[in-house]
């Protein structure tokens, strides 16, 4: 089945984020939304989300599903927000208990933090099969970028997260926390075993060299032109290219505080005890 998708692009934060809807029931799924951040202020707005909620209340639909890929560390993501607003369980990949496991530590949350995931209405496995209104949908673990990333697969499309990017980018980085170059590489090759004209949904966009920005390509465009991982990189090669160019990369502008939220399934830290809520900067831990 061909699902219809409507992309919102947030340029701050080069996020593309999806609304995807059975076209015969108008049930419909968000994949990674955004909660607007002002590092300078500590402010934070649901603009970006607005507009998301504008455009599935215009067309009536009804949302079952707020899917993350994975854990954002690049900006905060509004699942919560849009469940008060709209409804739907928020989901993402079971793997979530790993990635908590390793940021409680470097934030030091609070000792009520429980790592297993249970801030998340779901915690799909790999090969888990659930449905959006007639549309079947298939989710297929695809570590390497993060331990939890997962694919999501619905009719024809698939949304694979940060785990690719348009083919003229290449492919996300490994050297985050439990990040794994010859993980990513198996994972993308799970994805290029779709078939060919399988649409590909993107998380993100830099525009290299001034085009337009884009979020949609296909298995058959990345296999013959992905600059990281086409049909002719062998694994070894790419572990060697992915490892060395991460060395050459900077952190996110906003890891610090969108890792500490988004683990918490985009709910932030508990209010102290003057009723301010704080996000935490670690010196020097990563």
């Amino acid at each position: 089945m061909k699902p219809s998708v409507k992309t919102f692009f947030d340029e701050a934060t080069f996020t593309a984020s999806h609304v995807v809807w059975d076209p015969t029931t108008k049930h419909a799924a968000i994949i990674d939304s955004v909660k607007d951040y002002d590092p300078k202020s500590g402010r934070t707005s649901t603009k970006s989300a607005d507009e998301l909620i504008e455009f599935v209340k215009s067309e009536d639909f009804k949302i079952e599903w707020i899917l993350e890929t994975h854990v954002h560390a690049d900006h905060l993501t509004a699942a919560p927000y849009l469940k008060e607003k709209l409804g739907g369980k928020i989901g993402i990949g079971a793997r979530i208990d790993v990635v908590q496991g390793v940021f409680k530590k470097v934030f030091n949350a609070e000792e009520s933090f429980e790592t297993d995931g249970r801030q998340f209405d779901h915690l799909f496995e790999d090969g888990e099969v659930f449905h959006i209104g007639e549309l079947e949908a298939t989710v297929i673990h695809t570590p390497g970028h993060t331990p939890a990333c997962a694919t999501y697969v619905i009719g024809d499309a698939a949304f694979v997260g940060d785990t690719m990017f348009m083919p003229d980018f290449g492919t996300a980085r490994c050297d985050f926390p439990g990040g794994d170059a010859r993980q990513l590489y198996r994972s993308i090759k799970k994805i290029l075993s779709l078939p060919e004209d399988t649409r590909l949904f993107l998380c993100h966009d830099y525009a290299p060299g001034g085009r337009e920005y884009l979020w949609e390509t296909t298995v058959g465009a990345q296999r013959k032109e992905n600059i990281h991982v086409n049909d002719s990189v062998d694994e070894d090669a790419f572990v060697e290219m992915r490892t060395e160019r991460d060395k050459q990369l900077d952190m996110p502008m906003l890891i610090l505080p969108s890792v500490q939220v988004n683990m918490r399934a985009g709910e932030l830290p508990p209010p102290e005890d003057n009723g301010t809520r704080y996000l935490k900067i670690p010196l020097d831990a990563l």
